[in-house]
C-alpha cells in the first residue's frame, strides 16, 4: 500500500509538465464532452447532430471555443466590474486546482525518474476536494450579485443554495468511504480497494453521491438557475465572450472532477476492473490510466443520459430531496457502517464484507423508493375556479379582468358592487 512519502520527491520540471498535462488533459476533455454531448444527446433525439466543421463535426466544440474568444466582449452599464471580472476566474481556477489530488496511475518511469501518475497527495485530500469545490460557490454567487441585474442574482442565489445543499449530502456519503479505508488520502483510498471496490460494500454512499454531483455541478435534471419563467441562462446571464466560455469550461471541470472523484472513491480508481484484473501487467505502467478514464467516461455519459431523458425538476422537489432525504439517510447510513464495523471487528474480512454488503442493498432499496416518492409527488390541490354561473364583477379586485369562457359580464346601467372600492392612483 503506498504512503505519503512517494510524493514531495520529483524535480522542478516534472512537477510543472505534470501541471501543465493536467491542464491540457482537462482542456481536452471539455472539447471532447461537449462534442461527445451533443452527438449522444442527438442521437437519443433521433436527428443528426453537428456533421459540418471537420470529419463527421469533429471540431464543432473548437470552432465554438473560436467563436467565442472572437466575440465582443461586453461590460452591461452598472456592474462591478472589479468582482464582475473575477467571478470567471474564481469559478475555474478552483475546478482545475481540484483535479491535482486525483490519482490517475501507479509510479511510472519518466525519463528515469520514478513518480506515480498524482500530482500531489494530501492527509485529507478528499477535503482538499471538497474545500475547492466550496469555493467555486463564490465564483457563481459574485456573478449574479456583481452583474446588477435581477434574473443573474436570483439564478446566483439559486444557485448557490443548491450547490451548499447538495456539498452537505456529498460529504457525508464520503464518510462511510473514511471509516472502511481508514484515511482521507486519495492515494491510499485507491489501494485500499485492491481486493473490491468500495461501491459493493457501501451502496447507499454510492447512489447519494451520484445524486450529489449532478446536483452539485447544476446539470439537468437539477440545472435550476435556468428558470422558464424568466428564460434567461442564470447567473451568467450578462456575461459574453470569453468570460461567458470561463464559465462552461468551470462547468464541463467540474463534471470531469467529480466523476475523477467517483471512481477513486467507490470504483477502484486507476485499477483494472474485472476480468482485466486477472492480467498481472494489467495495473503496471501507463495501462492504468487507460482504465481511469474510461471509468471517468462512464460518469461522463451518464450526465448526457440524464440531459437527454429527465425533464427538470421543481425547486421545491430538488430541495426537499436534498435537506429530507439524501442529508438524512446520509447520516443513517454512517451510523449503520460504524455499528457494523465495530460489532464484526473480530470477525473476517469476508463476513465482515458480506454483512456490509447486504444491510447496504436493504438501505439503497429504502432510498430509492423515497426518492421515486418524494420526486414523483403532485403539488397541492389547485386552487376552486370559479363557477361560470355565478355573478362576474370584473373590477372586484380593483383593476379590470376579462371573464372566464361561460361568464356574462353585468349590464352596465345596474349600479356596481362597491364591496371593494377600486385603489385611487
Amino acid at each position: 500500500m503506498p504512503d505519503l512519502s512517494s510524493f514531495g520527491h520529483d524535480a522542478w520540471w516534472l512537477m510543472l509538465g505534470k501541471s501543465v498535462l493536467i491542464f491540457v488533459f482537462l482542456v481536452l476533455t471539455v472539447l471532447v464532452a461537449i462534442l461527445a454531448e451533443r452527438k449522444i444527446m442527438a442521437r437519443m433525439q433521433y436527428r443528426i447532430g453537428p456533421n459540418r466543421v471537420g470529419w463527421h463535426g469533429a471540431l464543432q466544440s473548437l470552432a465554438d471555443g473560436v467563436k467565442l474568444a472572437l466575440k465582443e466582449g461586453l461590460t452591461p452599464f452598472g456592474v462591478d466590474k472589479v468582482l464582475y471580472l473575477l467571478a470567471p476566474i474564481i469559478s475555474v481556477v478552483p475546478a482545475i486546482m481540484a483535479f491535482a489530488v486525483i490519482p490517475m496511475g501507479p509510479e511510472v518511469s519518466v525519463f528515469g525518474h520514478h513518480t506515480p501518475l498524482q500530482l500531489t497527495d494530501l492527509p485529507v485530500g478528499v477535503l482538499y476536494v471538497l474545500a475547492m469545490a466550496s469555493i467555486g460557490v463564490y465564483g457563481i454567487v459574485l456573478a449574479g450579485w456583481s452583474s446588477g441585474s435581477t434574473y443573474p442574482l436570483l439564478g446566483g442565489l439559486r444557485s448557490t443554495a443548491q450547490v451548499i445543499s447538495y456539498e452537505i449530502a456529498m460529504g457525508l456519503s464520503f464518510a462511510a468511504v473514511f471509516l472502511l479505508s481508514r484515511t482521507m488520502s486519495t492515494s491510499e483510498i485507491v489501494a485500499g480497494q485492491v481486493h473490491h471496490w468500495y461501491v459493493l460494500l457501501v451502496l447507499p454512499s454510492f447512489v447519494i453521491y451520484a445524486i450529489s454531483m449532478v446536483g452539485e455541478t447544476n446539470r439537468a435534471p437539477f440545472d435550476l438557475p435556468e428558470a422558464e419563467g424568466e428564460l434567461v441562462g442564470g447567473f451568467h446571464t450578462e456575461y459574453s465572450s470569453l468570460k461567458f466560455a470561463m464559465f462552461m469550461l468551470a462547468e464541463y471541470i467540474n463534471m470531469a472532477t467529480v466523476s475523477a472523484l467517483a471512481t477513486t472513491l467507490f470504483l477502484g480508481g486507476w485499477q483494472a476492473p474485472w476480468p482485466l484484473s486477472i492480467w498481472d501487467g494489467a495495473n503496471s505502467g501507463w495501462w492504468p490510466l487507460l482504465w481511469f478514464v474510461g471509468k471517468m467516461w462512464a460518469f461522463l455519459f451518464v450526465f448526457f443520459w440524464l440531459r437527454t431523458t429527465l425533464p427538470r425538476l421543481r425547486y421545491d422537489q430538488f430541495m426537499g430531496l436534498g435537506w429530507k432525504v439524501l442529508i438524512p439517510f446520509a447520516l443513517a447510513w454512517v451510523m449503520v457502517v460504524a455499528v457494523i464495523r465495530e460489532a464484526t471487528r473480530d470477525s473476517s474480512e469476508w463476513t465482515a464484507g458480506v454483512i456490509l454488503a447486504a444491510a447496504g442493498l436493504v438501505v439503497a432499496a429504502a432510498l430509492l423508493f423515497t426518492i421515486a416518492r418524494v420526486v414523483g409527488r403532485r403539488p397541492g390541490p389547485a386552487p376552486d375556479r370559479p363557477d361560470p354561473a355565478a355573478p362576474f364583477d370584473p373590477m372586484a379586485g380593483g383593476f379590470p379582468v376579462p371573464p372566464l369562457p361561460g361568464q356574462v359580464l353585468p349590464d352596465p346601467m345596474l349600479p356596481r358592487s362597491t364591496s371593494k372600492e377600486a385603489p385611487h392612483v
